[in-house]
């Protein structure tokens, strides 16, 4: 424990009022401040039912006292939990009577940071313990158990075993280069960097499935101003979330909604109708749907099946330039077109609806689950961040160029660079190398008190 470290405390439970409010108080003066409040020093890890007393020795609350002396503690240092009735006046007196005993306000994600900065948890495991408490979903909190149980952490560390093991020899014959390291051959060093990549890149894999659970799909809703865009939106959601009429350019402004498909978070944008218009309100409408096209994960391109052109005159090359888009052919119960799902030519896929009666709509949410690449909750999958992705993008690419390096040169000793920097950003994940303004944005994510 680092004895130098102040003490910290906050409010451990949402403000309002419930039954139980918690306060959590960590740090060296933890022993101090639990006998000046409760009389005693509670014992250990047992639950103590305490009266809570002010300066004047006047009862401020009644609850249960728990002490967790470090290293044996979430932070790794002293820690006190004081449970008591959730209102927010009594629970305002309580903590101010901490803060007088010497404690202070602590940070959003003090309590978390300090754990990290103990060894309690990797920050891949911390950061875990932000994303389950923010989870919207049974599979979002099921993957967050998962990294903050270390799932992630030990594939990574699985992978910088492997990592150091090869630029251990690698270096060995960088400062010995007159002896003879029988040990390592050509062979060696290839095959067992292959394997590294190998490992990488599935590990690359599984954490974007796992971030795309966490993050959500962005799906945008965009095409013809009434081609049915708000009806798919409110099918989707299976909600009235917005106006449905005839007129053409009812939808002016964006419309969002969070849905979940079978476990997937979905975030979906709908927007304006896109056609040339002189109408200033119209035109803003037609700006933004374009912004949102652009930083979509996925475009849901609509087109009204009733009308022409039909299927042999659709000018494909008219579809915006999205990184995914899917042609959604809706209103067949007009057109008399039977619901499927099949690709066109270029890989654009062409799903046949009708948003009226629901035909092809399963279809539909099955296809965003393969885009999102989602395999449901029991995949083993854990949650990932996109910090995670960017460090093990940086890490294949450094061994990447290592290999062509010595595949190139045959000189082991010319890859040592692009080893360590692999090394450097894979580490990144669980925090053994991080930056405090890297720190300092992850913990002030988390909410007071955790």
């Amino acid at each position: 424990m680092s004895p130098s470290r102040d003490t910290i405390a906050a409010e451990a439970t949402p403000p309002g009022r419930g039954g139980i409010g918690i306060i959590r108080v960590s740090g060296s003066r933890v022993a101090d401040i639990a006998t000046a409040l409760l009389g005693a020093l509670p014992k250990p890890r047992r639950a103590s039912l305490r009266d809570f007393r002010d300066g004047n020795d006047e009862t401020i609350d009644k609850g249960i006292a728990l002490y967790f002396p470090g290293p044996n503690s979430f932070t790794g240092e002293d820690v006190l939990e004081l449970h008591g009735h959730g209102g927010p006046v009594v629970l305002d007196l309580l903590l101010n009577r901490i803060l007088q005993l010497g404690a202070r306000s602590a940070r959003p994600g003090e309590f978390s940071e300090r754990a990290f900065l103990e060894g309690r948890l990797d920050l891949a495991q911390a950061e875990a313990v932000a994303d389950l408490i923010d989870s919207t979903t049974s599979t979002q909190a099921r993957l967050a158990a998962r990294t903050m149980q270390g799932q992630l952490s030990r594939r990574i560390h699985g992978i910088l075993h492997s990592l150091i093991r090869l630029r251990g020899f690698v270096e060995a014959a960088l400062d010995f280069p007159e002896e003879e390291i029988d040990f390592i051959t050509d062979s060696t060093i290839d095959d067992d960097l292959s394997a590294i990549i190998t490992d990488v890149d599935a590990l690359l894999l599984d954490a974007h499935r796992g971030e795309r659970v966490r993050d959500g799909l962005l799906v945008v809703i965009a095409g013809a101003p009434n081609a049915g865009k708000s009806s798919l939106l409110n099918a989707l959601s299976g909600n009235d979330l917005a106006i449905v009429t005839p007129i053409p350019g009812t939808t002016r402004d964006i419309l969002r909604a969070d849905i979940e498909v079978d476990g997937l978070p979905l975030r979906i944008i709908d927007t304006a109708g896109l056609r040339p218009s002189a109408d200033p309100i119209e035109q803003e409408g037609i700006r933004r749907a374009q912004e949102q096209i652009d930083h979509a994960d996925h475009v849901l391109w609509i087109i009204d099946d009733s009308l022409e052109p039909r299927a042999t005159d659709l000018d494909y090359d008219g579809l915006p330039a999205a990184a995914d888009l899917t042609l959604i052919r809706n209103k067949i119960d007009l057109s008399g077109r039977a619901a499927d799902t099949h690709q066109q030519a270029g890989g654009i896929t062409e799903i046949a609806c009708s948003m009226r009666t629901g035909a092809g709509l399963q279809q539909l949410r099955n296809h965003l689950k393969t885009c999102a690449d989602y395999r449901g909750p029991e995949s083993g999958t854990f949650s990932a961040r996109r910090r995670h992705l960017d460090a093990l993008r940086r890490t294949a690419a450094s061994l990447t160029e290592a290999r062509g390096v010595f595949q190139a040169s045959g000189s082991a000793e010319l890859m040592a660079e692009d080893l360590r920097q692999a090394q450097q950003s894979l580490s990144e994940i669980t925090g053994a190398f991080s930056s405090d303004d890297l720190l300092d944005k992850i913990f002030g994510e988390f909410c007071i008190g955790k």
